[in-house]
């Protein structure tokens, strides 16, 4: 089943794509509410909806297929941490501390975008892209919400979709430095789509060790940049929803991303493995495609850039703790 949201003539609608129509949810229902249900119930819905005629694919715009309730983005492949170290500091290494357990960021849920939207990224010299794949969480029967076990993390991912994580790779260098982040070099934009892929369409592509071996690419203006298999992730994603779940909370509709794919699934990979920034950094006009076997294509034209307004750097101040000691200015 495929589960998306779409307009057309400037309502929003949510509902089933059906080979080459879109097909309302019964009742009024919006995918929040489907993914709240659970994929069991998912099906019954598809039953009864499933021969009505619909509207035609081609006369809808396609929005993001959730509203997400969170987005966790992890990095999850060895590669591609290799190749970005050596752009961020010149030395391509894995730190230790990588292999002993996912780590992730939490980006913005309010800059979502769908395919065929148009990024405005802030003033940066080093927009990129970032190609991965995204599980999409649904209740799960019997499960809870904490401290998953990885069975019971499996039987909460409801989907998958496409996600470009868009990157100003200047701004994520220096907020980095500080040890924190990244933040404003990521949380401008985060494109999700064409729609959500269920869990039981996709459990064909799944390999002996329960990892995802979907082919993933991304083009920029119609030519290969990258490509690679989804399997090789560190981790598979039911273990990436457990560790989200450790003495946390996960909820239908949180957003868990792969992390960017091996070689070439970003520009920075490439530009650390070079030494240089080849291809170059993408710029107004530019069009990145990401096309995942099973799930769809995700589309993403590069806008102006917006610049923000001025902020002052910070002031050094006197360090005193009473307001007698202060040096007066």
């Amino acid at each position: 089943m495929k589960i998306a949201r779409w307009t057309a003539g400037g309502d929003v609608s949510e509902g089933f794509v059906i080979d080459d129509r879109v097909v309302p949810f019964p009742d009024g229902l919006t995918v929040a509410d489907v993914l709240a249900r659970g994929l069991a119930q998912t099906h019954e819905l598809f039953a009864e909806v499933k021969d009505v005629d619909g509207i035609a694919l081609s006369e809808v715009r396609l929005k993001a297929p959730l509203v997400p309730a969170a987005i966790r983005d992890f990095v999850a492949f060895e590669e591609h941490v290799e190749g970005v170290s050596a752009s961020v500091d010149g030395k391509s290494e894995v730190v230790p501390e990588w292999y002993q357990s996912p780590t992730f960021y939490f980006t913005n849920p309010h800059t979502v975008l769908a395919t065929q939207d148009t990024v405005r990224p802030p003033v940066t010299q080093r927009l990129d892209f970032e190609l991965e794949v995204a599980a999409i969480l649904g209740r799960a029967s019997g499960v809870g919400e904490s401290n998953l076990t990885t069975a019971e993390a499996a039987s909460m991912i409801f989907g998958y979709t496409v996600m470009n994580d868009w990157s100003a790779r200047d701004l994520q260098s220096r907020e980095m430095k500080v040890r924190l982040g990244p933040a404003k070099g990521k949380d401008f934009a985060t494109s999700f789509g064409p729609w959500i892929v269920t869990a039981d369409d996709l459990a064909p592509y799944l390999d002996d060790d329960g990892f995802l071996a979907i082919r993933a690419e991304v083009f920029v203006n119609d030519e290969l940049v990258g490509h690679d298999l989804v399997s090789n992730m560190g981790w598979p994603f039911p273990e990436l929803v457990a560790y989200a779940s450790r003495n946390s909370r996960v909820v239908p509709g949180d957003v868990l991303g792969s992390g960017t794919t091996g070689n070439g699934g970003c520009l920075a990979e490439l530009w650390g493995r070079r030494g240089e920034l080849t291809p170059a950094p993408l710029v107004e006009g530019d069009v990145v495609r990401m096309v995942v076997e099973g799930i769809g294509e995700l589309i993403g034209t590069v806008g102006a850039s917006v610049p923000a307004p001025d902020l002052p750097s910070a002031r050094v101040r006197t360090r005193a703790r009473s307001r007698e000691e202060r040096v007066p200015s």
